[in-house]
């Protein structure tokens, strides 16, 4: 019975350690979420439509962008597409946390998938990286961080969406993403892949800004990945 009560006193320690780390980003959160929930009514989605993408997607940056494609009318293959490539930087946190939950169940592993965020990697990767904490328990860390950003954005897109087109554009909150996604890459430029390649695909997107359907941001992520791998298997390998 002490072995189960302190088990759960640790997990209940790491969930609520999670909630409080992802509450400071949360702050950045809620004018994005606003803003999508007006956006995707802009684009022609019905208040439904818009909160369930926020429920199923859960892909801030996929959402916002795949809103405004939906606008201006682009075929849904490259609006497929688009998001997708957009959302293959998940595949490199996934692959930074991955070896840290491998013991887990197989329900474990796809619930975390889900709750995977840039901001809920973010907090957690700076958790896992702690190895003096038992490794047993992280992976409440990273549900206490994930299902707080979860709701924060549940909430934030349902605001949006009751306030519709009240919102002045005048205001500007659709900047806050820049500022989110600011915050959250770069403390991780610690290392020359990273910083090449946060470089490299901010170069690559202004200089296809100009490109239709927003294929800008795909070249950017594509070749912003590209170049880290390179980089990072050179690191490996001595190089």
């Amino acid at each position: 019975m002490l072995t189960k009560a302190r088990t759960i006193s640790f997990s209940q320690t790491a969930l609520w350690q999670g909630v409080k780390a992802e509450l400071p980003i949360t702050l950045g959160v809620i004018p994005f979420g606003m803003i999508y929930g007006v956006l995707g009514l802009s684009a022609g989605l019905t208040p439904l439509q818009a909160q369930a993408m926020s429920s199923i997607v859960f892909a801030g940056s996929a959402q916002f962008l795949g809103a405004q494609l939906i606008s201006v009318g682009t075929p849904l293959p490259v609006l497929w597409l688009t998001t997708f490539i957009v959302n293959l930087r998940h595949v490199l946190y996934s692959t930074a946390l991955g070896p840290d939950v491998q013991h887990l169940s197989r329900r474990w592993r796809w619930l975390l998938a889900y709750l995977l965020t840039d901001e809920a990697y973010a907090a957690t990767a700076v958790h896992y990286g702690n190895r003096q904490i038992p490794l047993a328990h992280k992976h409440y860390f990273w549900l206490g961080a994930g299902f707080t950003l979860w709701g924060v954005w549940q909430v934030s897109t349902a605001v949006g969406i009751l306030l519709g087109t009240q919102v002045p554009p005048e205001w500007g909150l659709d900047f806050t993403l820049a500022l989110t996604f600011i915050g959250i890459v770069v403390p991780t430029l610690k290392d020359r892949p990273n910083t090449m390649a946060a470089l490299t695909a901010g170069l690559v997107a202004v200089l296809a800004f100009n490109l239709p359907y927003k294929l800008g941001l795909m070249l950017a992520t594509l070749t912003g990945i590209g170049v880290g791998v390179w980089l990072e298997n050179r690191k490996k390998s001595g190089h």
